[in-house]
Order: structure tokens, then sequence, then C-alpha cells
């Protein structure tokens, strides 16, 4: 992971460096590459990886990412497989294109994938959780049995750069030093949304050192994959009684 919070990375390391060794095995590699999504074993248990990807748009997720994940998810919950997001988000793209695709509609494919699936769920905020991004990439909201953050984690609306770019951005250009005022603000911000104080108020569960992904992930399924929907939403054909 480098240092440099704008910087990329493949993803793949991480995954690779995560579960067990050899047992990485990526779904349609070629489409949506902004979006990984494979198999692999954590301590032998079978586990569905869905992670984004920094290289390929900054991992911002679009409407075939959005449908290459939900299919994922989905087919991972019809066959009881747990699933690990790996989430380095700076939410979903926008412009008039993406208008036109119907982002809207995809996302929602995504996210009620994700809120519908009764498998162990465990989620690791490696950076960036930006916006919808968050909640599409199983967020504190969409219960997961695990929500857990890097140190250097990102957790709010936006970035800190744009948010001082639309918040502030009257009190930037009217000050003597635009530049120092920007510098200020954003380290301002970035203070307010790390994930120390997401902790406090309870939006995770920990603050973990990222070579404890693989023992958190391990712990994770073990204990919940035995767990007991009280309400589960329809699953596999069958209404629940």
């Amino acid at each position: 992971m480098p240092a440099n919070p704008r910087a990329a990375y493949d993803v793949r390391k991480v995954i690779k460096a995560i579960f067990d060794h050899d047992s990485w095995f990526e779904v349609k590699p070629t489409w949506a590459k902004n979006i990984v999504v494979g198999f692999a074993r954590a301590a032998g248990h079978s586990v569905g990886v869905v992670a984004n990807q920094p290289t390929q748009k900054g991992g911002a997720l679009d409407s075939d990412a959005a449908d290459k994940a939900a299919r994922f998810i989905r087919m991972c919950d019809a066959f009881n497989v747990p699933l690990a997001y790996l989430m380095d988000v700076p939410g979903f793209l926008v412009g008039s294109q993406e208008e036109k695709d119907g982002i809207i509609r995809h996302g929602a494919k995504m996210l009620y994938a994700t809120s519908e699936a009764t498998v162990p769920k465990v989620t690791i905020i490696m950076r960036k959780a930006y916006g919808a991004g968050y909640y599409v990439m199983c967020g504190k909201g969409y219960q997961p049995d695990t929500i857990v953050a890097w140190p250097f984690a990102e957790i709010s609306v936006m970035g800190p750069e744009g948010a001082v770019n639309i918040i502030f951005n009257k009190q930037v250009e009217a000050s003597e030093n635009p530049e120092a005022t920007r510098a200020r603000l954003i380290e301002t911000i970035r203070a307010q949304i790390n994930p120390y104080l997401a902790a406090g108020w309870a939006m995770i569960d920990d603050v973990i050192d990222p070579a404890e992904t693989r023992r958190v992930i391990v712990k994770s399924i073990e204990q919940s994959r035995d767990k007991k929907i009280d309400r589960p939403w329809r699953k596999h054909g069958n209404i629940p009684v």
C-alpha cells in the first residue's frame, strides 16, 4: 500500500497477501476492471472477495462494475459462500454519460444484493470509503458481521480536497494566501474523518493493523458461519414462515 493516499496500487497483490497461497481465482477479470471479484480461501474457508481496484478509474464504481459485483454477490449468497469486501472506493462515477447508462439503477442492484445477502459478511476499509460507495461495499448500515478499518482509512461523504473545494471555496479565494488556507482546511477535515473517530461513533468495530487482516477475516467467518437470521428476506425461492 503506497504512503501517498492518491497513489494507485494493484489490489490483487493485497488479495494474494491476505488469503491462502495460490488460492485466488478471479472471476471476469477483463470486464469492469475497476472492481475485482473472485474466490479465495482463508485458513481453508472458501471466501468470495469483492475489492475495489485503484489502478482502474481510481477504484470508482460505474454501471458495469455494479452489475459485475451484484451478480457475484448473489452467486456467493446462493451457494452459501462468505463474502469479504476490501474497500478503497472514492464513490460512484458521475457525469452525463453515467446518467444515460443508468448509474442509479445499476448501483441499486449492487446495493440490494449486498443488503439481502445472508451469508457471513466481513468488510475491511483499507483506504478510502467515500459517499455511496461506502454503502454498496457493505458499510455499517448493511449489517456486515465484522467491519474494521486500517489506521490510515478515511470514512466520509467525500475526500477532504473535494470538501474544501465545495464547502470552503469562498473562504479560500478570499484569504491572503489561498494555497496555505486550502492546505490547512484539508488537514482539518482529514483529522475529522479518521477511523478512530468512526470507531468512537460505532461506525466500525475496530481499527486494526493491516497485518491482522487475515486473522480478522478468518475469525469473523468462523464466528458467523452458523448465524441465524431472525427475519431473512426471501432467499433461494423460499418464503420463510
